[in-house]
């Protein structure tokens, strides 16, 4: 959760919130084909929101959202489409990425570190 402090209230801010946001902004990358889990954990957490949910629920695997002094570092699991150019498609992402969620918070983002956990032919 990120807590912010005016002088005319506290606006709290969800970890879903920026885990959807970053989650729609990766997947209208180019030449990214799909998110992966990023661990067991995270796994089970998806199955039994699926189960829980249905399938309307905007999945939240391999999109970790960390809030440390007041920077965002931001780990993303990534399956790319084959024949594309993996650097450009990464710098792309953290470019985006960056620039999405400075806009909407207006907090800056420290880093973002990009995973490629697979490759989808076609």
């Amino acid at each position: 959760m990120v807590r912010l402090e005016n002088h005319l209230g506290r606006i709290d801010i969800s970890n879903d919130f920026f885990v959807n946001l970053v989650g729609g902004t990766v997947m209208n990358c180019y030449g990214v084909a799909g998110m992966a889990t990023a661990g067991a954990t995270q796994g089970v957490k998806n199955y039994l929101n699926n189960m829980r949910f249905g399938k309307r629920r905007i999945p939240e695997k391999g999109i970790r959202v960390r809030y440390n002094k007041e920077k965002f570092v931001i780990d993303l699991h990534i399956i790319v489409m084959y024949g594309t150019n993996v650097t450009a498609i990464v710098k792309s992402i953290i470019n985006k990425v960056k620039y999405v969620i400075e806009e909407v918070s207006g907090l800056t983002v420290a880093r973002v570190n990009v995973f490629i956990d697979g490759m989808k032919n076609e």
